[in-house]
């Protein structure tokens, strides 16, 4: 009996090791097909009245790193008919000098500041973007973290993959939002900093094309969303859909202000678009900058103890899982599995394993950059990207025991489907 399980597991444990690899191979291919030429769009050149109005909305909070450079990204952008929105909660803000020189250096962009919050729920950058929100001149809405920086082709190329044709199979299936893949750039040489630099360029990349590559669910980061208001405007947070066998659904709350009861309003929106709309998302072939400040080793596990704890919420099963899609945990199921069956010693396998593993993720660095990655930074990085490995283990346990987080300086408590409220004491 004992060896039947061991045979069985040991099968299981093979299937599991091919499967991980068949997705990381996956997130490499499409990290190639989809960044290797990025096109001009036929919009860049259109006039105003052939090209769709674009409202871009970026709530701030504070000095960011790179903010100046961040924002006038925004302000550089190749499409003839868009505004842009700059919020703050209050008239003190130290982002508004910043704004204010942006909008004097570009006085032919039609900007604006919208001062002052409305508080919909717990989650302040939702309380944040509110009023920019409802006083938007245009139904296609581009939010943008303010970390972020963006190539002056992003908006029109994203607009031609928002407008583009439903596949013949699924007519009804429209794309109701297009994200972009963070590509981080650490600007301190500090290890926290580094790791969520080699985090997000390779695994997290990797593993966040593959899930939209085969669509079986929607998987989406906030940093730079474009939707349409008009679908938001129909949204409830239910995550149910609103018309079941011809039935519609009873009327809710709906529009972004709900969604402020969430700490990962984004990634709800975009699960929203698909479960109660039965509508799809797509990437386009942008990245998006994503600047990495002065994040030390603490800030940077806190951060991802923060994400699980959220997503432990939100994907139980996928949270559960996620310790074996790590490169450590899968050439020890697949070392072991290949030892017992087929007596392939295990010290080969790893030797073999690991430079395998981690050539996939520098080539997904590459594509994603444009070029391989520099050689000034190369043993900072691979250093990095094996603390990052070692790491992953232990920051998942220590995320999975605990529903409190800390958000820019507030403690939250997480509850049922990602929705938190403020901790008290």
């Amino acid at each position: 009996m004992g060896d039947t399980i061991l045979y069985a597991l040991s099968i299981i444990g093979l299937g599991w090791y091919a499967a991980m690899w068949t997705i990381g191979l996956i997130g490499c291919r499409a990290a190639r097909k989809r960044y290797t030429l990025r096109p001009r769009s036929p919009l860049a050149a259109a006039s105003p009245l052939n090209a769709p109005g674009v409202s871009i909305l970026r709530p701030l909070k504070g000095l960011d790193t790179n903010l100046y450079e961040n924002l006038e990204s925004t302000f550089t952008q190749e499409y003839p008919n868009y505004e842009v929105l700059l919020s703050v909660a209050d008239g003190s803000d130290q982002a508004l000098p910043v704004i204010r020189a942006l909008i004097a250096k570009y006085p032919t962009v039609n900007a604006r500041i919208i001062i002052g919050e409305e508080i919909v729920g717990v989650n302040p950058k939702v309380n944040n973007l509110i009023r920019s929100y409802r006083e938007a001149a245009n139904d296609i809405l581009w939010v943008l973290d303010s970390n972020v920086m963006v190539h002056p082709g992003t908006l029109a190329r994203s607009v031609d993959a928002l407008l583009s044709k439903p596949p013949k199979s699924s007519p009804h299936k429209r794309v109701a939002l297009v994200h972009h893949v963070p590509f981080a750039y650490a600007c301190e040489s500090r290890l926290g900093s580094r790791i969520e630099e080699a985090f997000l360029n390779t695994n997290h990349a990797k593993m966040y094309l593959a899930i939209n590559t085969v669509a079986v669910e929607s998987c989406v980061v906030g940093k730079s969303n474009l939707y349409r208001r008009s679908d938001i405007d129909q949204l409830d947070g239910s995550l149910r859909p609103h018309v079941i066998d011809g039935e519609t659904a009873p009327l809710a709350p709906s529009g972004l202000h709900v969604f402020g009861r969430f700490l990962a309003e984004d990634n709800m929106i975009a699960s929203a678009l698909w479960h109660e709309l039965g509508l799809r998302h797509d990437l386009s072939c942008d990245v998006v900058r994503n600047v990495v400040g002065n994040m030390s080793i603490w800030d940077y596990i806190w951060r991802r103890v923060r994400w699980i704890r959220v997503r432990k919420h939100m994907v139980l099963t996928a949270t559960i899982l996620e310790p074996f899609t790590e490169t450590i945990m899968i050439a020890m199921i697949g070392s072991a599995s290949a030892s017992y069956l087929v007596k392939f010693p295990p010290w080969i396998f790893l030797l073999c394993h690991f430079p395998l593993w981690l050539l996939v993720d520098l080539d997904v660095y590459k594509s994603l950059a444009g070029h391989p990655l520099p050689s000034n930074i190369r043993g900072e990085f691979l250093a990095a990207w094996v603390a990052r490995e070692l790491l992953a283990f232990p920051i998942w346990l220590l995320a999975v025991f605990g529903n409190e987080v800390i958000w820019r300086g507030q403690r939250y408590q997480v509850l049922r489907n990602g929705e938190v409220r403020e901790s008290v004491g």
